[in-house]
């Protein structure tokens, strides 16, 4: 793997090969409406209700569309970047929400060239706490940089506030681009954190919850970012069903290995049809990434540097 002080050398050079470059200045994002009902049509997906199909396949369209450019894989066997990932476990002790409140983990090791950025304290609709000294963080080491969101189940008052599921999941993905706009973080894509959140928990009904996240995805992709999956195989389908939206993936493998990590990058661990982007596993009380083979080839699509 690439190690040490060589990391951001080689993820510097990287940083232009994909497809994606440099990503547009803030101000040149479209600004995202409130009506997610916009998306385009397309064919079914799986058993959902044909509306919703429509939207989840028109997000799918869009992601092969972008795949179509990116840079070739490299060969088996390939090295693999390192970096890692941080949200509220990593702001000062005693900083969040009930039941998220911040310990003061660790921040990722030296020799990381990257860093996913958390933009939630946990549930959606409640903002990192310390978001913008994280990234400051990640500014003052000049590493590369992405973000994610984790997106979750909105209560009956949140529901009405916003006129339904997916109008939710979309006012999610509004809040957390304002938060990003705010700490300074523009980053080309944003990862969807699928899971469960303890106390603050998705419903029973995968297909409602389904709804929430075609919203939040669609969020995103109206106001100019990529979207990605974090999740695993039975995690997303605990959380939303056969929801295919062909996004490409972040794939966990929790409390294993980086051998374990990199195995995950293989079609037998797919979870909503996309391409395996970054695997994860913890190490020492810390979140460690590595990148899939191929993704060195294509940093630009995934990573800026602030």
């Amino acid at each position: 793997m690439i190690r040490a002080a060589g990391a951001w050398a080689a993820a510097a050079v990287l940083l232009g090969a994909g497809c994606g470059g440099t990503p547009d200045e803030p101000s040149a994002r479209p600004t995202p409406t409130n009506n997610p009902s916009t998306a385009p049509t397309a064919t079914a997906n799986g058993g959902l209700d044909p509306d919703l199909a429509s939207a989840a396949q028109s997000l799918a369209s869009a992601a092969q569309s972008e795949a179509s450019g990116m840079g070739q894989p490299l060969p088996p066997g390939a090295p693999g970047l390192v970096g890692g990932d941080v949200s509220w476990p990593q702001c000062p002790a005693g900083m969040g929400i009930p039941h998220k409140i911040s310990t003061g983990a660790p921040m990722p090791a030296d020799d990381a060239a990257y860093v996913i950025v958390g933009l939630t304290n946990g549930p959606g609709f409640h903002a990192n706490p310390c978001l913008a000294d994280q990234v400051a963080w990640v500014k003052e080491r000049k590493l590369l940089v992405a973000a994610y969101s984790v997106i979750s189940w909105p209560d009956e008052a949140t529901q009405q506030q916003y006129g339904g599921l997916r109008e939710a999941g979309y006012a999610q993905a509004q809040f957390n681009i304002a938060s990003m706009t705010s700490a300074g973080l523009d980053p080309p894509i944003v990862w969807l954190d699928i899971e469960h959140v303890p106390f603050y928990d998705w419903s029973t009904d995968t297909t409602a919850n389904a709804e929430v996240v075609v919203g939040a995805a669609q969020g995103y992709a109206d106001a100019g970012y990529r979207v990605g999956v974090y999740s695993t195989p039975h995690l997303w389908a605990s959380v939303v069903g056969d929801l295919s939206l062909g996004l490409p993936e972040w794939r966990a493998a929790g409390k294993t290995s980086q051998a374990e990590a990199l195995s995950r990058c293989g079609s037998d661990w797919l979870i909503q049809g996309g391409v395996a982007a970054l695997a994860q596993w913890v190490e020492s009380g810390r979140d460690v990434d590595i990148t899939c083979p191929g993704t060195e080839t294509e940093l630009g699509d995934y990573f800026t540097q602030l």
